[in-house]
């Protein structure tokens, strides 16, 4: 998308609330709001946030062109003075958002945007489409690797994303989540992130014989000789091919047959048979490489199986989470200024899930002093005041069970990163966001991580915060 396009991808109705607050004389007065996430897909025990570098990137691009002007003028929707005051419009919000790469949860403010009525309401479009997809893809591709079990991941998804900015963004967040890399050649210049790739069917149905194929390959690139065994038989012609040619040209000239790929067929059969041929050959550094619609489930089931891989390729499952596909981030009014007092706001709905955490706010996480695991994370209000020596929290689910903690640190998770306007916050790279999210998830317990019926991770509310929450409930029944 080209940057000034970034501007108009909002939905109209921003424009309509953002022309009515102006009509009002309303559109210079302070609100609040927050992005959380309500529901983490496939039953998993945690996010991974992402996005906040494209965040940025399109809050500093953010400005109407002349062209984006008239073609709001010609909806007959707005006055002249209103366009003329978006001409002029030049964003100064004030931005706090929770690093790429931490670890998060449901129903926590993940971005928290102060602003005027119409900066901070013509932005949610916008923001949710620079951090939704992210955190999904992150958070798939951490439950891919975790399945891996320390098996190398590659990514592979690029001719079955949803798009080229989801094929883009969707390596970058499969590499911030462990992924050793990309196919995506163009994610790899922009990112700094490793590629890789070798040949498909087609190179082997171009030559006269799989032989020829794997042979000719293997002179052009000796260091990298990954054979694609399965295009004919995997294991009658593929495998003795790549074996042939090990013997016949890459050993006599000094170099190893790296790996072959497996593509098709019972994964963990084909695995076993094809490593004891090539062992039984004297190639026991041969590495098998494994594709074909793999996700998180299949993986766990072949490893169970004892399947003998050493790396996947995980393509569409990974790069359209296609077992989750949409991500249920929201951006939500929780406060509003009035003579410089703030003052909660709270919507409340029919669906107790669709009910919001009033109030400017922060989320804090505890760790343990010692094991340095986090102990659960806490919402509260911004001014509160945490202890250092002791503090109860109760399970999200259920509030009767509580976990008082102590020998303990803790920090603020949202960071700032814009003040009256201006960037404040220092972003990393690609492979840097990669190590610190690798720090981040040894700081959560297995438990948490596991694929299935995960350990529920503690997320509280402070007693101020819910105690105002259950107050402006019943003000709003009355």
């Amino acid at each position: 998308m080209h940057t000034q396009d970034i501007t108009m991808m909002t939905d109209f109705y921003e424009f309509t609330m953002a022309y009515a607050y102006f009509k009002e004389k309303r559109h210079e007065e302070i609100a609040y709001f927050d992005m959380f996430i309500r529901r983490i897909p496939d039953g998993g025990g945690y996010l991974i946030f992402n996005g906040l570098n494209r965040l940025i990137e399109a809050i500093q691009s953010f400005r109407f062109t002349e062209e984006q002007l008239t073609y709001l003028q010609r909806s007959n929707v707005f006055d002249d003075e209103f366009i003329d005051y978006l001409r002029h419009l030049k964003l100064n919000l004030d931005i706090w958002s929770v690093e790429e790469g931490m670890p998060v949860f449901e129903n926590e403010p993940l971005v928290t945007v102060r602003g005027t009525y119409i900066q901070a309401q013509l932005i949610e479009t916008l923001l949710l489409l620079c951090v939704n997809y992210p955190i999904l893809i992150t958070t798939k591709a951490s439950r891919i690797v975790t399945a891996a079990r320390g098996r190398a991941v590659m990514e592979f998804g690029a001719r079955r994303a949803q798009g080229m900015d989801a094929s883009l963004e969707g390596a970058r967040a499969a590499v911030i989540a462990g992924c050793v890399g990309t196919s995506c050649t163009l994610a790899g210049m922009k990112f700094g992130i490793p590629i890789s790739g070798t040949i498909a069917h087609s190179y082997i149905q171009l030559h006269e014989s799989e032989y020829a194929a794997f042979l000719s390959y293997s002179q052009i690139q000796p260091q990298n000789a990954i054979l694609l065994v399965d295009t004919y038989d995997t294991l009658k012609s593929g495998v003795p091919n790549a074996i042939k040619v090990a013997h016949d040209f890459l050993i006599p000239n000094g170099y190893r047959l790296k790996g072959i790929r497996l593509d098709s067929g019972d994964l963990a059969y084909l695995s076993k048979r094809a490593r004891k041929m090539l062992d039984d050959a004297g190639l026991t550094d041969c590495k098998i490489l494994a594709s074909n619609s793999l996700d998180e489930e299949i993986i766990d089931d072949l490893i169970l199986q004892d399947a003998k891989i050493d790396s996947f390729g995980v393509g569409e499952n990974l790069i359209t989470s296609k077992s989750s596909p949409v991500l249920g981030g929201v951006y939500k009014v929780v406060a509003f200024e009035k003579e410089g007092d703030i003052i909660p706001k709270i919507k409340i709905s029919e669906n107790i899930e669709k009910i919001t955490n009033p109030g400017f706010k922060k989320l804090i996480r505890f760790y343990d002093k010692d094991t340095h695991k986090a102990l659960g994370d806490l919402v509260c209000m911004a001014d509160e005041v945490i202890p250092y020596d002791s503090y109860t929290l109760f399970d999200p689910v259920t509030p009767w069970k509580k976990k008082v903690i102590s020998n303990y640190t803790y920090k603020q998770l949202q960071v700032p990163v814009f003040v009256n306007g201006n960037l404040v916050y220092t972003t990393r790279d690609t492979l840097q966001t990669r190590d610190f999210c690798k720090e981040q998830m040894e700081t959560m317990w297995d438990e948490v991580k596991r694929l299935r019926n995960p350990h529920r991770y503690y997320v509280d509310l402070s007693m101020a915060l819910w105690n105002l929450k259950n107050r402006l409930i019943e003000e709003n029944r009355k």
